[in-house]
């Protein structure tokens, strides 16, 4: 089993850039598994995480609400924003600067076969990240993702998460808000949950979050609960 996740910065990039690039990788990983399946051999499969920050950008998944979105085309070009229907878990979310967004591409054989863990586990990461900070990050029954004050009129998601999985391979993740503009989430149903707000770690502390520390903290606590070892490279982009 290999336990080590190379990860790359890839700055700012497009959200459509970034989701081929998960794909490829995505299916390199799989395609590595079907071989050995068919000549009976295994390969040492690699693992990844990718962290970027996207242009404003609504996010759709699989079994989304359209509904869910609640401008037109023309007020998402005035505002400077993209929309796309992805192929995740979850429904719409919102994507922009000062938010903190990571794709762990893993071969979860390499760990664990369990979705359900994993999903607890990067939540857990996030939770030990707002401790760091003094914020209590929590969970809410049936509702993936990390939110503050759960169980009160005041209940608000931090961190939004939405992933895909293939052959134990999985794509997509999560998102932090760090610095973000809360106000881009007022177009849209945020996960699709009426009633319930959306905050920041800036709003929460009422001060600018030194982004490459928080990167650093996610990294440090996802490599313990993952018991794995991260390997930082350098951004490389095939063509």
């Amino acid at each position: 089993m290999n336990k080590k996740i190379y990860v790359q910065n890839l700055g700012e990039m497009d959200y459509k850039a970034a989701w081929e690039y998960q794909e490829q990788l995505f299916q390199q990983t799989i395609d590595i598994k079907i071989a050995d399946r068919k000549d009976g051999t295994q390969t040492e499969t690699p693992n990844h995480f990718l962290f970027v920050e996207h242009p404003h950008v609504y996010t759709l998944g699989k079994s989304g609400d359209f509904s869910n979105l609640l401008i037109n085309e023309k007020q998402l070009e005035e505002k400077g924003a993209k929309y796309y229907k992805v192929n995740r878990g979850g429904d719409i979310t919102y994507h922009g600067p000062g938010q903190i967004v990571g794709y762990p591409i893993l071969d979860l054989e390499n760990f664990f076969t369990d979705i359900h863990k994993y999903l607890r586990l990067m939540e857990e990461a996030m939770i030990m990240v707002l401790a760091d900070y003094g914020l209590t990050g929590t969970r809410s029954d049936g509702e993936t993702g990390v939110w503050l004050d759960v169980g009160t009129p005041f209940a608000r998601k931090i961190c939004a998460m939405g992933v895909r999985a293939s052959r134990w391979v999985t794509m997509h993740g999560f998102a932090l808000n760090v610095n973000a503009n809360l106000g881009y989430f007022d177009n849209i149903i945020p996960c699709g949950i009426r009633g319930k707000a959306v905050t920041s770690m800036h709003a929460e502390l009422n001060r600018e979050v030194d982004e490459d520390e928080v990167r650093e903290k996610i990294l440090k606590y996802f490599s313990q609960l993952f018991e794995a070892e991260v390997v930082l490279e350098k951004p490389l982009l095939a063509d």
